[in-house]
């Protein structure tokens, strides 16, 4: 949630502006009449005649949520929070109201306040800036509302140069840090969205200190551009990201040698089945040769009758 403050010196215009828009609906208000929107300025112009020597007597404030938020929003959420914000802004015993407008993607709200209280005292406005900030913070984490980043709020398409640009830039460098390892290859990247790199040093010194970057004749220092896109915060992105890619090739060639280990376990498995099937079919076979057994044969012959005449002689 966020909240713009405008001081103004005239009702009549403030409220036919929240009032005139399609689909406005009046969702509260307090202390001044509601036939029609010529009585709701003249209730508050009667107050401001009890100090007429304030020339800015309008609080006009848009309270804006984010559309993240939309289903929680009912008309009854906004109108509570809208009291709890005017209440710790110190807007209390006086007029206003409360008025909900559809005209854009992010729910809001308008009020139109009245800073002459209702005993003719003005309500302070002294540091209301700051106030309104950190007001804004606290009721968007007491009640858990989306944070949004103050760009996501800005409406693009109406900024005129140089903001145009520092934008192009912005988005330019959220893609590319996101995935470059170094200088080198942020400053490539970059370059093909036509943006220019420039360090900046420190006197006289090769220490660098800063960054710049260019892009349609405008230049504008990284820090300025988003605190997130110093020239240190930028280089620890980016370390970041080379020892992330690291550890990722790391895991990776861990992964290869594993694999490798099992194919050449089963390599030698197979291998050693195969050549197992080798050695067995390298043995010598028995060979049928007709000389060997014929040779045999008549030793055995032979032998039979040596042994038939030695028993001839013992009879």
């Amino acid at each position: 949630m966020i909240a713009k403050i405008v001081q103004g010196r005239g009702f009549r215009g403030a409220v036919s502006y929240i009032l005139d828009k399609d689909n406005a609906r009046l969702l509260y208000a307090e202390g001044v009449r509601l036939k029609d929107k010529k009585s709701i300025s003249h209730s508050f112009v009667v107050q401001h005649k009890l100090n007429p020597n304030i020339s800015k007597p309008v609080a006009h404030i848009s309270l804006d949520f984010s559309v993240q938020d939309k289903k929680r929003l009912t008309d009854r959420f906004m109108v509570d929070v809208a009291q709890e914000y005017m209440e710790k802004m110190g807007y209390k015993d006086t007029q206003y109201i409360i008025v909900r407008h559809h005209d854009t993607d992010h729910p809001h709200i308008h009020l139109v306040i009245n800073r002459i209280d209702d005993n003719g005292k003005r309500i302070s406005d002294q540091n209301e800036k700051l106030r309104n900030v950190k007001i804004c913070m606290e009721l968007t984490k007491k009640h858990g509302l989306y944070i949004a980043s103050g760009k996501e709020n800005v409406k693009e398409h109406r900024l005129k140069e140089p903001d145009k640009t520092k934008y192009e830039i912005y988005h330019a460098l959220q893609s590319a840090v996101s995935k470059c390892r170094n200088w080198q290859e942020l400053k490539a990247e970059l370059l093909k969205s036509g943006i220019t790199t420039e360090f900046r040093n420190n006197g006289a010194t090769d220490k660098i200190q800063g960054v710049r970057f260019g892009k349609n004749g405008y230049e504008f220092n990284g820090s300025k551009i988003d605190r997130a896109y110093s020239y240190s915060k930028i280089s620890y992105q980016l370390q970041k990201n080379e020892k992330l890619q690291q550890v990722q090739i790391n895991k990776s060639k861990q992964l290869t040698r594993q694999d490798n280990k099992t194919d050449i376990s089963l390599g030698l498995e197979s291998s050693s089945s195969i050549m197992g099937g080798l050695f067995d079919l390298m043995k010598p076979l028995p060979v049928y040769d007709e000389n060997e057994v014929e040779f045999f044969r008549q030793e055995a012959k032979k032998l039979k009758k040596r042994k038939a005449n030695q028993y001839r002689h013992r009879l």
